[in-house]
Order: C-alpha cells, then sequence, then structure tokens
C-alpha cells in the first residue's frame, strides 16, 4: 500500500503528500533536472521515508544530490540519514536543533509509532539568511524567513519562474497550526510581509493538500483567534489549559489535531510577555494538551 502520493506541479517540480497530513504526517517534495534530484526535506520514520525516495524512483533513475530542510521537526527531518551521499543544507539553527531535540520523540505524548531505525544526521551546509539551490537551469531561492514563526528556524523554497513556493510548515492546509517553538504574533508577521508578498499561484505546505494564496488568509484567521482567546484568557488569570477548555473553536472546530489549541496558548502567553521564539515549556505543554485529549495519547498514524 502507498503511503504517499506524487502530484505533479509543474516540469521537473513534484509534490510528495502522506494524507491525512496529521501528527507526522508531513508533505516532501523534490526537483528533477539532467543532473540529479534536489528533495525539499524528509519523513518522520524509517518506512515511509523510504516509500518516499522508492517514490523519487518511480519519476528518475536519477541519485538525490541535495536535501533541504526546511526546518528541524522529525517528520521533516528524522529520515535525512537515508539519503545517503546528499549534501544536506539548512539554516544555522535547524542544524542546532535537530542535534538537541530528542530522536525519536518521547514516548506517552503521542499513541505507539514504529519509527523504526533512525540516526541524526542534521544539516552540515548551513546558511543564515538566504542561499540559492540549481536544479538545472531552474533557480530556487532559499529564505530564511526572519524571525520566530512556526520555528525559530523556518526556511521556504521560492521558485519564482514557476509562481511555487514550498513553504514547509508554515502553511497547514487542513489542519490546526503549531507554534509551540516559534511564535504566533511572528508567524503573522511572516505570513503577511514575507509569504503573501511573493504572489505564488501554487502552494506546497507542510501538512494538506497543495493550495493556492487563500490558504494565507485561513492561517491569518485562526492564528489571530489564538492571539484574542490569549489576551482575554491571560487577563482573567486561567492557564493555557484552562483557556482551552473555555474556548469555543467556532468555524475551526473541524481542524484536525484541535488538541493544539493549547500548546499554541502556551506560546501566545509567552508573545505576551514579550518572549518571542524563547523555549518554551515543552513538558508542560505537551502534557497539557494530553490532558486536553481526555488525558488519551494523541492520535498519530505514522
Amino acid at each position: 500500500m502507498s503511503l504517499g502520493e506524487i502530484q505533479q506541479i509543474s516540469e521537473g517540480l513534484y509534490a510528495y503528500l502522506q494524507p491525512d497530513g496529521s501528527w507526522y504526517l508531513n508533505n516532501t517534495g523534490f526537483l528533477v533536472s539532467a543532473t540529479g534530484v534536489i528533495s525539499i526535506d524528509t519523513s518522520s520514520t524509517e518506512r515511509r521515508t523510504r516509500a518516499y525516495l522508492d517514490a523519487i524512483k518511480t519519476v528518475t533513475p536519477l541519485p538525490v544530490r541535495t536535501l533541504l530542510n526546511t526546518h528541524h521537526h522529525g517528520d521533516h527531518t528524522h529520515g535525512n540519514y537515508l539519503v545517503g551521499g546528499a549534501t544536506i543544507v539548512g539554516h544555522e539553527r535547524c542544524r542546532e536543533m535537530v542535534l538537541s531535540t530528542p530522536m525519536p520523540p518521547p514516548a506517552g505524548i503521542w499513541t505507539d509509532v514504529d519509527w523504526g531505525h533512525l540516526e541524526p544526521a542534521p544539516p552540515f551546509l548551513t546558511y543564515t539568511d538566504a542561499i540559492t539551490l540549481w536544479s538545472g537551469d531552474l533557480r530556487c531561492d532559499v529564505r530564511y524567513v526572519g524571525t520566530p514563526a512556526h520555528t525559530t528556524n523556518d526556511s521556504i523554497v521560492h521558485i519564482p519562474e514557476r509562481s511555487v513556493v514550498f513553504t514547509g510548515d508554515l502553511l497547514f492546509n487542513g489542519g490546526t497550526p503549531f507554534a509551540l517553538q516559534g511564535s504566533v504574533s511572528g508567524w503573522i508577521e511572516v505570513l503577511e510581509t514575507v509569504l503573501r508578498p511573493l504572489g505564488a499561484q501554487t502552494l506546497v505546505p507542510g501538512h494538506g493538500p497543495v493550495c493556492g494564496p487563500e490558504v494565507i488568509d485561513d492561517m491569518l484567521a485562526y492564528l489571530r483567534f489564538v492571539q484574542q482567546v490569549a489576551r482575554e484568557a491571560k487577563a482573567a488569570g486561567l492557564s493555557p489549559l484552562e483557556a482551552a477548555r473555555a474556548t469555543d473553536p467556532g468555524k475551526f472546530k473541524d481542524l484536525y489535531d484541535s488538541e493544539r489549541l493549547v500548546g499554541n496558548l502556551h506560546r501566545a502567553y509567552l508573545d505576551l510577555d514579550g518572549d518571542r521564539g524563547t523555549p518554551a515549556d515543552m513538558a508542560g505543554a505537551l502534557g497539557d494538551m494530553v490532558a486536553y485529549n481526555g488525558g488519551q495519547p494523541l492520535t498519530c498514524h505514522a
């Protein structure tokens, strides 16, 4: 059974989508030229990354020569070690975070996952602001977004000639965004001042179906909703968990992984204190998310 599906975006440009895009079911992408393949991210488990690499082979026999990580989260980097011989590229903080993040994730937070054999393989070619990759004659502008957003090390891959952006997890299409390791206010800023002005017509999100720029508006609406809840709840002396339990999600009720609201409120409270991007209480926030989920581990189909 296929674990993901290839969607051709343009000549030589492909998205690899893993439905339904919930916890640890990310999208990757790849670019094919006459000399090799550029991969954008890998996957969360050994099995899923091997399936992704097998899918690339159905398009081209050429090797993956370059692997670009959009950020450090394990669903985008755990499989790096399987891309043998490739130059692994990422923001300098992406490297730092891959090296300091537990692999696999701590037990008891998510339902049981067969992670397989994993080895840390951080980017070893790093950049501070931007780098340009070339897929043959096709220019790919890789850009750090400039401020904490989804994480502290988010990058996008803009292909201006094709009006395409691989957004990493700056976009969740159909799922609840997750800002615990970044900044809600920073994420809003990036969507408004970095991503939208590019004017790209095709966006490959980190999770969910390929989309157009309308999903930027959906993301902004949710993040502003989190900010409003945080302002009112913090002023009322509620904890993030109490605030989430008291909140009607309204039009966001059908987004999957709704428990992320708790983690987002943890981050939004820090934002209100002026702590954009500073480390959150990860154990406390994850524990609160499990509590919000009725004390049950969070559902993960990876």
